[in-house]
């Protein structure tokens, strides 16, 4: 698992993986197909990758829900823990970052709705 981009955006995100505080992620459902990756399920182990893709952690799958972009929920935003007052400051912030990404999203984008928890870092 890949958080953010590899700079100091993932360096956070990991960060506060480790820390127990963030324990979603959200993923366009787009960037699965573009990379021919099937979508994870309950149970699933994975590595949680730093900058340099080695292993930082290993992260185990919770939950996993498909959803269009607004449908994502508050209570979804707000354990990505990423500093977001309200699910509209998440909105606009995932926005710029997939525009920035080249992946500009619309309110009925597909979005895949991640949960895990850390069962072991490295």
């Amino acid at each position: 698992m890949e958080l953010g981009t590899p700079d100091e955006l993932r360096v956070r995100l990991n960060s506060l993986v480790l820390a127990g505080r963030k324990t979603v992620t959200t993923g366009l459902l787009d960037e699965y197909v573009e990379e021919t990756e099937g979508l994870e399920f309950v149970g699933e182990r994975m590595a949680l990758l730093d900058n340099d893709g080695r292993a930082i952690a290993t992260v185990e799958i919770t939950g996993m829900e498909q959803t269009s972009f607004t449908e994502v929920t508050w209570e979804h935003a707000a354990a990505e823990d990423e500093g977001d007052a309200s699910l509209d400051e998440w909105r606009d912030g995932h926005r710029r970052f997939w525009e920035r990404e080249g992946m500009p999203v619309e309110d009925d984008t597909p979005v895949v709705c991640l949960a895990f928890r850390v069962v072991a870092a490295s």
